[in-house]
């Protein structure tokens, strides 16, 4: 059946409706100046808005749910997604405890581990039972918040781009709204780790638009936008979870680590580059999405 919209219009129509969607939330987590506000479900529930705004935008142009990449990708592109957060976030951190911008460990999150795991171990054997825990079995809670994410910004958002324009252009773009689109928390929340706004805006966006890259590649050549919740879940809860809070302050520290300081998007950049320069493998993948569309 021939699409009743170009392939702009309805990723322009995928846009709008995540920001209509979005704003009840937003509105509730402004209004509380606090993205912990309603024990944080408005969270996930913004999380889950640019999956709404997907499942809406095929409804509209009568299109089915099969076109978002639900097929598990093979062995390898999974395995990349869990570790290559990892392994970039591990670099940043280990650049930011040898030059001594932030210290390692944590002693003082450290020792709140001691009561919060409830067994009674010194505060090493805590740190290593919550780091064991968290990065195993965390990454499911963080999975199912992620999915609904990149449902839309994976899933919707960078095939329907890549129809008409290059890779390049998709990855940019798709990388550059969901930017824009923590924008509210950033300026207006709680959401920073202790910088000004306009530095922390400045390296979040960066870095996002950088690992944006990462997210389209693995997208595309796997066929599959559970690379994308795999890459995204990785990477929130190894930063969010495990480096920032092992790494102890020092003054300036909040301007170096964590989504909102200067060293990860630093090192997000060079891994970007790093696949951006693999596009090539991706244009046989994606003529071939093309002319299935136009068959279609």
């Amino acid at each position: 059946m021939a699409q009743t919209r170009s392939s702009r219009s309805q990723a322009g129509m995928y846009v709008l409706f995540v920001f209509l969607y979005s704003s009840i939330f937003y509105f509730l987590i402004l209004r509380a100046h606090t993205l912990g506000a309603g024990a944080g479900l408005y969270v996930t529930g913004i999380m889950w808005c640019p999956a709404l705004a997907a499942f809406t935008t095929l409804l509209f142009n009568r299109r089915s749910l099969a076109d978002l990449g639900w097929k598990w990708p093979a062995r390898k592109y999974a395995l990349m997604s869990w570790y290559v957060p990892l392994i970039y976030a591990g670099i940043s951190y280990a650049i930011v405890w040898i030059s001594g911008l932030g210290g390692f460990p944590n002693h003082e999150f450290m020792q709140s581990l001691v009561g919060r795991m409830g067994e009674r171990l010194p505060p090493a054997a805590s740190t290593v039972l919550y780091v064991i825990l968290t990065g195993s079995f965390g990454l499911i809670g963080s999975l199912s918040r992620a999915l609904g994410e990149e449902i839309g910004w994976r899933g919707f958002l960078v095939p329907e781009l890549t129809k008409s324009t290059s890779f390049t252009t998709t990855a940019l773009v798709s990388g550059i709204v969901w930017a824009c689109w923590h924008y509210p928390g950033l300026i207006w929340s709680d959401y920073n780790s202790g910088t000004p706004s306009w530095y922390g805006l400045t390296c979040f966006t960066i870095m996002v638009v950088a690992i944006a890259i990462i997210f389209a590649w693995l997208r595309l050549k796997s066929g599959s936008l559970w690379t994308g919740a795999i890459l995204h879940a990785s990477h929130n809860l190894y930063v969010q979870a495990i480096f920032t809070p092992l790494t102890e302050n020092r003054g300036k520290t909040a301007w170096y680590i964590d989504e909102f300081g200067a060293v990860l998007p630093i090192v997000a950049v060079g891994f970007a580059i790093y696949f951006w320069r693999r596009r090539g493998e991706l244009k046989t993948i994606v003529q071939s999405q093309a002319e299935s569309t136009v068959a279609a």
